[in-house]
């Protein structure tokens, strides 16, 4: 992302810092619009809308000056009513710079911690599973995934058996490709997943033809990854304004705009865009506020981005 977040985002980054400090009091604060939120089907638990994911941003290592942004990224993320993070073994070292981040931070409690499975064997799993409890440090994970559906059949017997021993809360399959879709849905099938996590944006809408339909129909809750196009969306809008009726919908930038798209769709748990930038993530909680956009709404959204 980075220098590609341009356009409305700056504008409306201009916009609140120019804003009245008073706006900046703890009563201001408070009266701030609440996320949204929505159920885990599988329990009832409720998760906001938006969220936030750790490829290739969070992949710092030890380095104190690229982890101090990404510590208030987390800070901000909470205070906007945010909570779920999602890393992953194949993310060099966000994992071990989210668990240091988060307990240093004492965020622990407040967060929804998410990270994958990805490697071949049940002993070769195990192992990555143990390495990633220990750089997150948790004891208990609050969703364990398989991604990319790699050796799927064997992790998903060591997950369920952990489940039952309450090392995880829950367990889900990824993928972020159209061509992996039908296999995709043959595991969604089974029915033996809490959660998906799918790409999915208005740069790859093809998981709205079935992926989605089956697991709102599955009962699975869905997280988005790739959500803004891993950046290429805010390209296209390089000095393009936004609508004049996506204020209706409390849009105040590009990126607000692309996120309520997605969460306009009622199969989508959450989606969990990723940044290094503080301001970044404050401008993605936003979208998560207030109204979000029906049928209709949704519509209009595709249709003039599809116009541009």
């Amino acid at each position: 992302m980075g220098s590609s977040r341009l356009t409305g985002r700056r504008r409306a980054l201009r916009l609140l810092a120019g804003a009245p400090a008073a706006l900046l009091a703890s009563g201001a604060r408070a009266q701030q619009p609440s996320m949204n939120a929505r159920p885990i089907p599988a329990s009832g638990e409720l998760l906001p809308v938006i969220g936030l994911g750790t490829w290739q941003t969070f992949d710092v290592g030890d380095d104190a000056a690229a982890r101090a942004p990404l510590g208030a990224v987390l800070t901000d993320l909470v205070a906007g009513g945010g909570k779920v993070v999602d890393s992953s073994p194949m993310y060099g070292s966000s994992e071990q710079v989210v668990g240091d981040l988060v307990a240093s931070l004492g965020l622990r409690q407040k967060l929804f911690i998410a990270t994958k499975v990805w490697t071949s064997g049940r002993e070769a799993g195990i192992r990555e599973m143990e390495r990633s409890f220990r750089r997150l440090r948790v004891e208990r994970m609050d969703l364990m995934q398989i991604h990319n559906l790699l050796d799927v059949a064997v992790h998903t017997k060591t997950l369920e058996q952990w489940k039952q021993q309450g090392r995880v809360r829950y367990i889900g399959v990824t993928h972020y490709t159209s061509s992996a879709y039908p296999e995709v849905e043959r595991w969604l099938q089974t029915g033996q997943y809490d959660f998906l996590q799918i790409n999915y944006s208005l740069a790859e809408r093809e998981a709205e033809r079935r992926v989605l339909p089956l697991a709102q129909e599955k009962g699975v809750a869905v997280l988005v990854n790739r959500p803004l196009g891993q950046g290429s969306l805010f390209r296209g809008m390089r000095g393009r304004p936004l609508p004049g009726w996506a204020a209706e919908l409390g849009i105040a930038s590009w990126a607000q705009f692309f996120l309520k798209w997605i969460l306009g769709h009622p199969a989508v748990t959450c989606a969990i865009p990723g940044t290094a930038k503080p301001e970044h993530m404050k401008d993605d909680l936003a979208a998560g506020t207030g109204v979000l956009p029906d049928v209709a709404q949704r519509r209009r959204m595709a249709e003039y981005f599809d116009a541009l």
